[in-house]
């Protein structure tokens, strides 16, 4: 019979066991060199290329063409970061921890840090910005929950600094990500915006602990009041982590 003197004695079951472990070795090989287009190749503390970059090898720089005239992105694209920080190594011993030697708010260290991401909006499918105030949106309202705008805005320090003026919402999402605060109660457009995550809505007032009185007029602001770059949703979102700890040399010490 056709076939037999081959298949007599070969294990297809075995053949089916062994293509599938072959198959999912390839499939993790795969996953893992994706994985590693951005971020690498691993640097040290000192900002030099790392001896040991794992057991994988970096994949070959893969173009992506993106929609809605953005600019396509090629990665790994092998740039260094390029920013020069205002930092220091508390001891020479591998792994030691950095302090910050100038303003921690602004030099963008420990946890007000940030990543140097595209200084240009991110788009939803259409090609719009996502992210955009309230007061631009025609079609959107507040239909749930306590509406913000109005409330007066006390910092971590019991003071009050202004009041909320504009909600920013992401469209696509449907939710609030930021809240326009008006440093001036009068209305002089020193605005900058609150992380929505940092802001704890009360019935009569919009608390944020992280900051200061003093830390809201170094806050970033958008070069556009219609809109934020992702960059600048950066360099805001930090400002608030780091006053975790710099808002006041008194975070810095033990807390009992």
């Amino acid at each position: 019979m056709v076939g037999v003197e081959f298949f007599g004695n070969f294990d297809l079951a075995s053949a089916a066991i062994w293509l599938f472990w072959i198959f999912f070795a390839g499939l993790i090989y795969y996953l893992q060199t994706e994985n590693m287009r951005e971020g690498y190749p691993l640097e040290d503390d000192d900002g030099n290329i790392a001896p040991n970059q794992g057991p994988f090898p970096l994949p070959k720089p893969k173009t992506f063409i993106r929609p809605h005239g953005q600019s396509d992105i090629t990665v790994p694209d092998m740039a260094p970061d390029g920013r020069d920080l205002a930092m220091v190594r508390t001891s020479a011993a591998a792994g030691s921890p950095y302090v910050p030697t100038g303003d921690p708010m602004a030099d963008g260290i420990g946890p007000a840090s940030w990543a140097p991401r595209e200084d240009v909006p991110e788009m939803d499918g259409h090609g719009h910005p996502k992210i955009r105030p309230l007061s631009h949106l025609q079609d959107f309202a507040i239909s749930a929950g306590r509406d913000p705008r109005g409330l007066p805005v006390q910092a971590g320090d019991g003071e009050v600094i202004g009041r909320v003026v504009d909600i920013w919402v992401d469209v696509p999402e449907q939710m609030v990500r930021f809240l326009t605060i008006d440093l001036n109660p009068e209305g002089t457009g020193r605005a900058r915006l609150a992380p929505i995550h940092m802001c704890r809505i009360k019935s009569d007032r919009v608390k944020i602990r992280s900051l200061f009185e003093h830390n809201f007029e170094g806050i970033p602001q958008t070069a556009s009041d219609g809109q934020i770059t992702k960059l600048e949703e950066e360099k805001i979102m930090a400002w608030y982590a780091g006053g975790t700890l710099y808002a006041t040399p008194k975070r810095l010490e033990a807390q009992f």
